[in-house]
């Protein structure tokens, strides 16, 4: 039996409660890595840990500079030297732009953009302390490369969350370290964000059911079926390993073609 790609990495891992970061937790601890299991709901991250081996739950939320502080100075003690980052907690919102309430926008803003970039800040005074080696992943969106209308504030941020990655990833090789930060871009996937969208609940009423809601939302894209968050978990780890030594400054789109 071959060993798993991340054994004797340590991993942090943030909205791991559920969708992308659930599956990425539990596909992460599979392959053999350690896995600090974050999320603004400690029962939620608790519930995946459980079904982690080696893995401890931690509660962060993703735009209290403190709150990262407090994780990053405990999951070495807890696990070992940090040599992964993957900062997947994000929220969601559609109304058009002229009826986007300006405190929505702000909040998208707050999460998808400064709650990244307050992980990646983080990450990478982490991964200096332990060697000045390892990865960042931050997951961005399709909708961060191909507008979508009614979704101004999701698309600027995730759009800036590209950026942001690459921006990062030059740094760390001007600094001449071992860092690689990169990003992957999911297009349509099924996870539990969607019910919590009005729009979306309305579609499910409508149209008499969640997968005829689903159906509808991909009438207009190439895209012929909804990813699962496995999927664009393996694409995920893939940037983490070493499989990906020489990857830095990349987005991995996973989008079914939808942005081809």
């Amino acid at each position: 039996m071959q060993p798993g790609k991340l054994v004797d990495k340590v991993a942090l891992i943030t909205g791991a409660a559920s969708g992308i970061g659930r599956a990425t937790a539990m596909l992460f601890a599979q392959e053999g890595a350690r896995v600090a299991v974050t999320d603004r709901s400690l029962s939620g991250a608790q519930r995946t840990a459980e079904a982690c081996p080696l893995s401890r739950a931690y509660q962060l939320d993703i735009t209290s500079e403190s709150d990262w502080e407090r994780v990053l100075q405990a999951v070495p003690g807890d696990l070992g030297p940090l040599n992964i980052v993957i900062n997947c907690a994000g929220i969601s919102a559609a109304s058009p732009l002229v009826d986007t309430d300006l405190n929505e926008w702000r909040r998208v803003m707050e999460v998808n953009l400064d709650g990244v970039f307050l992980g990646t800040k983080h990450a990478l005074q982490s991964l200096r302390k332990s060697g000045g080696k390892g990865s960042i992943v931050n997951v961005a969106s399709a909708s961060g490369i191909k507008a979508r209308p009614g979704a101004a504030a999701y698309c600027c941020s995730k759009a800036a969350v590209l950026m942001l990655t690459r921006t990062a990833a030059l740094e760390c090789l001007q600094a001449g370290e071992a860092i690689r930060v990169n990003s992957v871009s999911p297009g349509a996937v099924k996870t539990p964000l969607w019910g919590t969208m009005p729009f979306f609940q309305e579609l499910v009423r409508t149209r008499g059911g969640e997968e005829a809601a689903y159906a509808a939302l991909l009438q207009d894209s190439p895209q012929e079926r909804w990813a699962e968050p496995g999927e664009i978990a393996a694409g995920i780890l893939y940037l983490a390993s070493d499989d990906a030594l020489f990857v830095t400054g990349t987005n991995l789109v996973l989008d079914g073609g939808d942005t081809a």
